[in-house]
């Protein structure tokens, strides 16, 4: 213990924490990287050398204390947001979803909805009749020639888990727990018709505000939305999502998935240790 109260320890980081818990994850496998090097030095982390002189990695128990405190920190210093969002994430992969969080996606928009007059339309006049989800795409990376791209960041996509492309069911949720955030939202048309594009299905999650009640009413959302309302810590259902069938995902949008991986995965997934 007395080499992490040296003054020459290294100051850890965040990323510091998410190698002690790839570690602890994992079978240990060195990466012989800086990062390493540092959670060495400290005595978060011991090498061990197998019988064959194969040399894994293990946490100490000071490395343990040090990934508790940290996890016991990050739910401290979680936002309303933050927390609900999760939580979202979560009820989608308990019900056999994969969700991603916080993704940028590419989709191609009209002009005319990033025109001055659309610009300032209030949020109870929609943005029309959606496109089909994704159409406007050809060859995955041109727009049409009266559309511009938009890269919009769905608090969370989710897809079912299915084998067969056309029933993967893409949906967005937005996720807003304050009455100002969310009516300053539904004023641009151009977002939500992102969200429209790149989903067969879109809902707003409304939290609570500080008395307890939801920040707004189901009608105050466009009709081409769905409303999901915090209900103490339930999920209730205020208005169903209009759906619409998506045949294929374009090719960038399974690579931004695959480069992200979910943030929250069906229980019973993990695998078992090599």
């Amino acid at each position: 213990m007395s080499s992490i109260l040296s003054p020459l320890a290294p100051r850890l980081t965040r990323r510091h924490q998410q190698r002690l818990r790839e570690v602890y994850r994992s079978a240990g496998w060195p990466s012989a990287d800086p990062l390493e090097i540092d959670l060495l030095a400290v005595g978060l982390l011991e090498r061990r050398c197998s019988p064959d002189g194969h040399e894994t990695l293990r946490l100490t128990d000071a490395g343990i204390q040090a990934l508790a405190q940290a996890h016991a920190g990050n739910r401290a210093a979680r936002s309303p947001h933050e927390t609900l969002v999760q939580q979202v994430a979560e009820n989608l992969g308990r019900s056999g979803r994969l969700a991603w969080r916080g993704l940028s996606l590419r989709v191609p928009l009209p002009n005319s909805l990033f025109d001055a007059p659309n610009a300032d339309r209030g949020p109870s006049e929609g943005v029309g009749e959606p496109a089909a989800p994704w159409q406007l795409f050809d060859q995955d990376t041109v727009p049409a020639p009266d559309h511009r791209w938009c890269v919009a960041m769905p608090d969370v996509f989710s897809i079912r888990r299915s084998s067969v492309e056309a029933y993967l069911e893409p949906v967005v949720h937005e996720i807003k727990v304050s009455r100002a955030d969310l009516l300053g939202d539904l004023k641009k048309p151009a977002k939500r018709a992102a969200y429209l594009a790149m989903a067969g299905a879109c809902w707003y999650v409304l939290g609570l505000n500080a008395k307890g009640r939801p920040i707004a009413r189901p009608e105050e959302v466009p009709p081409e939305c769905g409303v999901l309302q915090l209900e103490g810590t339930a999920l209730v259902v205020a208005r169903q999502a209009p759906r619409r069938a998506v045949e294929r995902l374009p090719f960038h949008v399974w690579m931004s998935l695959a480069q992200a991986g979910p943030a929250a995965r069906p229980e019973g997934e993990a695998q078992a240790p090599l």
